[in-house]
């Protein structure tokens, strides 16, 4: 089968200078910066300069061997992130090495902006963290999503859905950022790719917003994307060819699962709808990456203050003994599955069949 043309015919975004320059310097708001007005007026002429000629990735190198193409040029931001990725699988894979959890506080609240108050979601992870902490051989790191609105320059930038166009078009780990051209920087995700990779249990803990997963997660969520199925060498589409990229796949993609093996738990709570729903929507994301649940105990879905006042909630946290003693049950859980695993002692039926349907 020939692949096919991609398909164009949105509008194009691009923006004239005068746009793109009022859009640069509106940052420079604060009267402090009101002396620098001919240096940042250079500042936006330069940055208009790597705009309009869209150099996306100023600065690279060749990709040397092992790569399909070894003299095609590869973003030495990339080069680094596919680095430190290799170095966390070397972890990961370390017999000798501590049992390491990744423990993911994922709500956005924190009392460091404008909510005034730390979220139940890091309480109850700081409860699990403790049950880590006091296990013998055990490395446990906490990822607070809350800093993306609480940590200056903290960013996940949108996923651009590449894979939809083609599998291979989607690069592990993604290279669409950073985009200096775009001023697409400062991307967290080239830092939280090693810490799912070297991780041996991975535990989420969310509230619900809105019937769905917190915008952190769900920006962390699909830029995993290319984790599962991501192409880990981006010469083979001469960058992002989209065609080349087609052709690829129709030719035979095998959708590599780089985190397959994982074990995972999942702590959701509410406070009116929507709990089991998005523990399901989880549960079924990880284990669609080839992660492995951690059995019946780890996946958990509560509601906290039901109906009650948002004022009083962590006041009906500290009530609720019982779900304080399922989410370290939880912690227990991922503990015993990840030493099972590590050890060769874990049954998980049908992990050796192929899966008919790829995509």
């Amino acid at each position: 089968m020939p692949a096919p043309e991609p398909r164009k015919g949105t509008p194009d975004p691009t923006l004239s200078e005068e746009e793109f320059r009022a859009r640069f310097l509106s940052q420079f708001q604060d009267p402090a910066f009101d002396p620098l007005a001919a240096e940042l007026d250079r500042v936006a002429a330069a940055a208009w300069d790597a705009y309009s000629k869209y150099r996306k990735s100023p600065r690279t190198q060749k990709a040397g061997p092992g790569f399909a193409d070894p003299d095609f040029d590869l973003a030495v931001d990339w080069i680094a992130a596919r680095e430190a990725i290799l170095a966390a699988q070397r972890r990961h894979e370390d017999a000798e090495a501590p049992s390491r959890i990744l423990l993911i506080s994922a709500s956005s609240r924190s009392e460091h902006t404008c909510p005034g108050e730390m979220s139940k979601s890091y309480r109850l992870a700081a409860i699990a963290q403790e049950v880590f902490a006091g296990a013998p051989n055990v490395a446990v790191e906490l990822l607070e999503l809350s800093r993306l609105a609480a940590e200056y320059g903290r960013r996940i930038h949108p996923c651009k859905a590449c894979f939809s166009t083609a599998a291979a078009l989607c690069h592990w780990p993604c290279s669409c950022y950073p985009n200096y051209a775009m001023g697409q920087t400062q991307d967290w995700m080239n830092e939280i790719y090693p810490k799912w990779v070297e991780a041996h249990g991975i535990m989420i803990v969310t509230p619900v917003n809105w019937y769905q997963a917190t915008s952190p997660l769900k920006l962390m969520m699909d830029r995993l994307v290319c984790a599962d199925g991501g192409n880990p060498d981006p010469t083979r589409t001469g960058g992002k060819d989209a065609r080349r990229a087609k052709e690829v796949e129709l030719e035979g993609w095998d959708y590599p699962k780089h985190l397959s093996g994982r074990l995972f738990s999942v702590v959701v709570h509410g406070d009116a709808a929507g709990a089991e729903n998005l523990r399901r929507l989880l549960a079924d994301w990880l284990s669609d990456m080839d992660l492995i649940p951690a059995g019946a105990p780890a996946e958990i879905d509560r509601y906290i203050g039901y109906w009650e006042p948002y004022a009083t909630s962590h006041e009906a946290l500290d009530r609720d003994l019982d779900i304080q003693a399922e989410v370290r049950n939880a912690a227990y859980a991922l503990l015993e599955g990840v030493a099972a695993k590590r050890e060769g002692r874990l049954l998980s039926a049908g992990r050796q069949l192929k899966e008919p349907r790829q995509k």
